[in-house]
């Protein structure tokens, strides 16, 4: 088969790019710019607010399989670009969906949303069918992105979307929590330095391996029947225990070592970010391979082999 991933350069789209050409595929990815990509992978330019670079990608890809990958991922970032965000993960998705279908009518696709789309759900953990109340520019846009899907879906194409909640690897960006924490761990246990300042220490959030929700997007597509599907661990957990998790990966003890800054502190969430994946083990026979502990254990090592090589 013949797939497309738009934000091949990504850490989800690298991920999944290496997934699909272990099993054969042919991979064409988007890129905005010139960054590495998996080997083997054929590249085009396309720009989430460039129309005209989206549908030219994916009718030139001509993909039994597309997944849509790309979009804004930083979600603070959102509230001062409102607008460019919507029109990048909302109209850039209807785009992608025009295109995709025009191309391959039987294309089958996979859009990426969020767990922002439930905000204040008034339940946790959320499921698919939970109510849908997004609290950021980031969040609105997700849902109305997932909302495209199903309309597209209710039209005969066959359009999945996963509501990945946190998702992380040794790929992920250092602006990302998870890899700050990480980050600092590894550079505090190499004595690059002294502490590791955070924001919230008691914010939940629900962290998962970005390549078992990779491993669950291509058993979505491969079903017969498209839907929806919510991917997480299931259990919530604090800053404090990522952080507690990191620096026993590194060796090292956190006490005196972490300062709250307030300035970092967002205002308080009133629904935990949990999410309930039970549709995805029961439909798609999805487990993660991945510990949380194994994870940030990951990610620990990279970082310290990072610096190492850094430092020398």
């Amino acid at each position: 088969m013949r797939a497309l991933v738009t934000g091949v350069a990504g850490q989800d789209g690298s991920l999944l790019a290496e997934l699909l050409l272990q099993e054969g595929h042919e991979v064409v990815g988007t890129i905005r710019r010139d960054a590495p990509t998996p080997p083997g992978v054929e590249t085009v330019y396309a720009d989430l607010l460039d129309p005209d670079s989206l549908r030219h990608a994916v009718a030139g890809a001509a993909a039994d399989r597309v997944f849509h990958l790309a979009a804004p991922t930083f979600v603070p970032e959102s509230w001062a670009q409102p607008v460019e965000t919507f029109t990048a993960i909302a109209a850039a998705t209807a785009v992608i969906l025009d295109a995709a279908t025009a191309a391959r009518p039987e294309a089958r696709i996979f859009l990426a949303s969020s767990g922002e789309v439930f905000g204040d759900a008034c339940e946790s953990p959320q499921r698919e069918s939970s109510p849908m109340r997004p609290r950021t520019p980031y969040g609105v846009a997700k849902l109305a992105a997932l909302q495209l899907g199903r309309v597209w879906r209710e039209r005969g194409a066959h359009v999945s979307s996963g509501i990945l909640y946190n998702h992380e690897s040794e790929r992920r960006p250092e602006r990302f929590v998870t890899r700050k924490v990480t980050r600092g761990a590894a550079a505090i246990a190499l004595g690059l330095q002294d502490e590791l300042v955070l924001g919230d220490l008691d914010a939940v959030r629900d962290w998962s391996a970005a390549r078992d929700l990779m491993r669950a997007a291509l058993l979505m597509v491969a079903q017969d029947e498209p839907r929806d599907y919510v991917l997480a661990s299931g259990r919530g957990r604090t800053v404090h225990e990522l952080v507690a998790t990191a620096f026993a990966a590194a060796g090292l003890d956190p006490e005196g070592r972490v300062r709250v800054d307030p300035a970092f502190v967002r205002p308080p969430e009133t629904t935990p970010q949990v999410g309930d994946a039970s549709l995805a083990r029961e439909r798609l026979g999805w487990e993660p391979a991945t510990s949380f502990e194994e994870l940030i254990a990951q990610m620990v090592r990279t970082d310290l082999d990072d610096l190492r090589r850094g430092s020398a």
